[in-house]
């Protein structure tokens, strides 16, 4: 392979790897901006969304469409039972309080996937063609360029979504002040419930697209931790910032792996994080707050 086919390459593997980062730190930003929660099992619930899929898939022999109608009800409802009965009854709590939380969440969330489906690899059929085509004269997998294009479509949609429709317009003023939202009739605890709901539901389509590529396992809990870089160098509170924070982690993975080292790979997110704290604390396109005492 010459040098500009393993650019090429390379540069499909990652913007693919990066459009499913995109949409898992979408639910983290969801989060954050409508309740300042920060959710540490955000990649438990790309995990549980993928088995969720392979049991309606695979086990039950669900029509495709149908497995997919399935798995999205199942996030909607885990959403709104973490919110309502795990971080509703903590309003008012010290932040560490409601973190510890979320870690704990994260591991009864893995634990129940462990209880039920075990910790051996499970083989699903793809639902993305294996193909290739080419690219600018170099063979790609069609399946990178359709997770790719999928990621896109679903994050546009969340895009018109917060811009056009009540409910998002509802988020966004409430992401700006709650206060103020109160007094002009917005549902906070509504808005809280659906932020949850939206956030399972793009890890469900990242978790689902991920196990694609690969396989479903428990490995999909641990690509959810690179949600951390993505979303403290796009902003903790930038829908935008997801968008870019995931496909400039997801390349520049992919460009360290096959330019130098692999293992070095699954380091440089975490020296991104680190770097991008020390320089800009509240990330690329991030609200800066200041505080005055």
């Amino acid at each position: 392979m010459n040098e500009f086919a393993r650019f090429v390459s390379l540069t499909v593997y990652g913007l693919a790897d990066g459009a499913i980062l995109a949409l898992a730190a979408l639910g983290f930003v969801l989060i954050y901006k409508a309740t300042r929660v920060i959710n540490f099992a955000q990649g438990e619930f790309l995990l549980v969304g993928a088995y969720t899929f392979y049991t309606a898939f695979v086990l039950l022999r669900l029509p495709l469409v149908l497995a997919v109608l399935v798995g999205v009800a199942f996030a909607i409802l885990l959403g709104v039972l973490v919110e309502r009965f795990v971080l509703r009854p903590l309003v008012g709590e010290h932040a560490i309080s409601v973190i510890m939380v979320t870690i704990g969440l994260s591991s009864v969330l893995k634990a129940g996937v462990q209880m039920f489906f075990g910790t051996a690899v499970r083989e699903q059929p793809k639902i993305l063609p294996t193909g290739s085509m080419e690219v600018a004269g170099v063979t790609v997998p069609v399946n990178r360029l359709l997770v790719i294009l999928i990621a896109a479509i679903v994050l546009a949609a969340f895009t018109v979504f917060f811009r056009r429709s009540r409910h998002g317009v509802a988020m966004r003023a409430v992401a700006d002040d709650q206060q103020a939202s109160l007094t002009m009739g917005i549902s906070v605890r509504t808005i809280f419930a659906l932020a949850w709901a939206l956030a399972a539901v793009s890890a469900l389509i990242a978790g689902v697209l991920l196990a694609d590529l690969s396989a479903v396992d428990q490995n999909i809990a641990s690509f959810g931790l690179i949600v951390f870089p993505v979303v403290i160098l796009g902003g903790l509170d930038s829908v935008p910032g997801t968008i870019v924070g995931g496909l400039t982690i997801g390349l520049l993975k992919q460009y360290v792996s096959g330019y130098a080292d692999p293992g070095l790979a699954e380091v440089v997110p975490y020296v991104v994080l680190v770097a991008i704290l020390m320089v800009r604390p509240y990330g690329i396109f991030g609200e800066t707050r200041i505080e005055r005492v």
